[in-house]
C-alpha cells in the first residue's frame, strides 16, 4: 500500500495510533498517549521560538528504504520546503527529525529510525525520552548539545 492509498483510506482516518508503512507496504501502527502528545506540543513551542524561517511539522512524512517514517516533531528550512512541499511523503528528510519514544519502541527500533532518517538527508535526529530528556543525534552519533539549535533545552 503506498502512501497516498493510507491517507484516502476511510477506515484509518481518526484513529488512536500513529501509522507508517515498512518495506513491503504493510502498515505499522504505533499508539500515542497523552504525555506523548504533550512533549510533541512542547518540542514545538521550543522549535517555533527558535526556529527562525522554517517550518516547524508535526506527523512529518518521510519516504525511506524501510516505507513511510513519521517523525513526530519536524524542523524543514524554507529551502527544504521550496524542493519538497508537493510531495504527500517526502523523499528527503528535513534538517531535524524527533521521535517521541513510548514504551512500545525497541532501541533497535529507534536506532533503525535515525539511521533512515540521515540516509534521507537530516542533519539532526532527537529522542525525547518518557522524561521528557533530550538526546540529540548527528550522522556521527551523540550531540552534547543540537548544533542546529543549541539553545533548545535537554529536558522538555
Amino acid at each position: 500500500m503506498d502512501w497516498a492509498a493510507v491517507l484516502e483510506d476511510k477506515s484509518l482516518q481518526n484513529l488512536p495510533y500513529k501509522i507508517e508503512t515498512n518495506r513491503y507496504g504493510q502498515i505499522v501502527m504505533s499508539p500515542a498517549s497523552n504525555r506523548h502528545g504533550i512533549y510533541q506540543s512542547r518540542i514545538v513551542g521550543h522549535l517555533l521560538r527558535l526556529g527562525g524561517t522554517g517550518e516547524v511539522i508535526t506527523e512529518c512524512s518521510v519516504e525511506t528504504d524501510d516505507g513511510v517514517k513519521v517523525a513526530d516533531v519536524a524542523w524543514a528550512s524554507a529551502e527544504f520546503m521550496e524542493r519538497n512541499a508537493a510531495f504527500i511523503a517526502y523523499p528527503e528528510a528535513p534538517e531535524v527529525c524527533v521521535e517521541i519514544v513510548t514504551p512500545s519502541n525497541s532501541r533497535i527500533e529507534m536506532h533503525e529510525k535515525r539511521e533512515l532518517y540521515f540516509q534521507r538527508g537530516a542533519n539532526e535526529v532527537w529522542l525525547c525520552d518518557l522524561n521528557g530528556t533530550m538526546t540529540f543525534y548527528g550522522c556521527d552519533g551523540v550531540l552534547t548539545r543540537s548544533s542546529l539549535f543549541p539553545e533548545f533545552p535537554a529536558q522538555v
